[in-house]
């Protein structure tokens, strides 16, 4: 296979961490094609869908890439083209995507498709599944926010389009602050934010479970916050450990996977606090590097032999 990589620059990506590079490192050692291009690398002349793009040499090493030659090639030339570009969805994002619906117009096979990463927000989508989520409020009114806090005493609030425990902040009835948070964060009642009832369970850790093509990685991640933190995002300092599937969490998984499929999301991430799911991560679901280093389980191995079946 020719696989491309829309991904954010290479020489940010961390070969030790990255899923990415697991991806592209997996994907080389089955003898497949592997090229990467930046989103802002998108182009469509006369109707065609393009990248400015890279052939990689991929490596195991910390070295773990040379670029063999550059060149523009129509996406339907691939026989896959895998979003990966990081959080925000800001303009910018958003307009990948467009470009990617050409794509995808053109013949081109775009994983995670590029409909669903504009449909589904990572925070918004888990309401499609009421049964499995904590008391939740999305608002831009600080007093239906504070009416929330008010019941529940104890809640996080959040943004709508970050990334990795960006903008999450705990709250309390006793937080001299609360209200300057809330404001900073709908931006004096212009965006809306999610608060959900805070969960004691984050203690034991905020749980990754990936679906790949409809099929649940049998490892979950869990990032166990640090000491006083309330976050337990590997991008906040979180420790992540990697543990097999408890029976609420494979029964999550197992509701949502044919839902991932059936809407073309290759693969996705799924939050789960406690009993709670918090989140669907449809842009650039990570922790494979961890699982296959903690569990065995070679998750990325998973990924393109799922690829293959394709």
């Amino acid at each position: 296979m020719k696989l491309l990589f829309v991904v954010d620059p290479l020489t940010g990506l961390k070969p030790r961490k990255d899923s990415s590079v697991a991806m592209m490192r997996a994907a080389a050692a089955r003898d497949h094609a592997v090229f990467a291009a930046e989103a802002r690398q998108l182009q469509v002349a006369d109707g065609i869908a393009s990248a400015a793009c890279s052939a990689l040499d991929v490596r195991r090493d910390d070295d773990w890439f040379r670029v063999a030659h550059a060149d523009t090639r129509a996406l339907a030339d691939f026989d896959a083209v895998l979003m990966r570009t990081d959080p925000p969805v800001d303009t910018d994002y958003l307009l990948a995507t467009q470009l990617l619906g050409v794509a995808e117009h053109n013949g081109a096979r775009i994983l995670n498709r590029p409909a669903a990463l504009r449909d589904f927000n990572e925070k918004l989508a888990i309401l499609k599944f009421p049964q499995f989520i904590a008391p939740t409020v999305i608002s831009a009114d600080a007093s239906g926010i504070g009416n929330f806090l008010a019941d529940h005493r104890d809640i996080i609030v959040k943004p709508l389009t970050e990334m990795g425990g960006s903008g999450i902040f705990r709250l309390t009835l006793a937080d001299p602050n609360r209200n300057a948070i809330v404001e900073t964060l709908t931006r004096h009642g212009q965006r809306p934010v999610m608060a959900q009832r805070y969960l004691p369970a984050i203690s034991e850790g905020d749980k990754r479970i990936l679906l790949i093509d409809g099929e649940v990685v049998p490892w979950a991640l869990a990032r166990i916050p640090l000491p006083g933190e309330t976050r337990g995002n590997l991008a906040a300092g979180g420790t992540a450990r990697a543990q097999p599937l408890s029976a609420r969490d494979r029964e999550i998984a197992e509701t949502i996977a044919p839902w991932a499929q059936a809407n073309g999301i290759f693969l996705a991430g799924l939050d789960v606090i406690g009993d709670c799911l918090t989140e669907i991560n449809v842009t650039s679901p990570t922790g494979f590097q961890e699982i296959a280093a903690q569990a065995g389980h070679d998750v990325a191995a998973q990924f393109i032999a799922a690829l293959e079946r394709r």
